[in-house]
């Protein structure tokens, strides 16, 4: 969905595109490391507040983690439970399962390899900062 300022502002637009393509690959291992550092079930809601208290910038939304919650639980990688609220609609609370920890500890160091070599060529070298832009 184009906004008026995606219109007037192209680059605005192009990076709100890869933030979101970014989220989606990201968005399953994140939720692994959340559940499995949690003491207790967490519901949807509570989360995505975690989520962004750590970086509101993110633009990881709500409602995008709801399909991906089930379809982890759907894989076995989470279990879940749904609570009866007298507040509003019954929550369904998530915990991350043994094969979800064992897959966790499996996409990890996958991660930090993928970090190191994004960081080679996108964090600047110290000899790079020396360059004129033309070279």
């Amino acid at each position: 969905m184009n906004t008026v300022e995606d219109l007037e502002n192209p680059e605005t637009a192009l990076a709100r595109k890869f933030q979101k393509e970014l989220n989606a690959g990201l968005t399953a291992l994140v939720l692994l490391a959340v559940l499995d550092r949690a003491t207790e079930d967490l519901y949807g809601y509570q989360i995505a507040k975690q989520l962004q208290q750590v970086s509101p910038a993110l633009g990881l939304k709500q409602g995008a983690l709801y399909p991906v919650l089930r379809v982890m639980s759907s894989n076995g990688l989470l279990s879940s439970r749904v609570v009866p609220s007298y507040a509003g609609p019954p929550r369904r609370y998530y915990r991350i399962t043994d094969l979800g920890r064992a897959t966790l500890h499996q996409w990890q160091p996958i991660w930090h390899e993928t970090r190191a070599f994004v960081d080679r060529f996108v964090e600047p070298q110290s000899s790079d900062q020396h360059r004129s832009p033309d070279r």
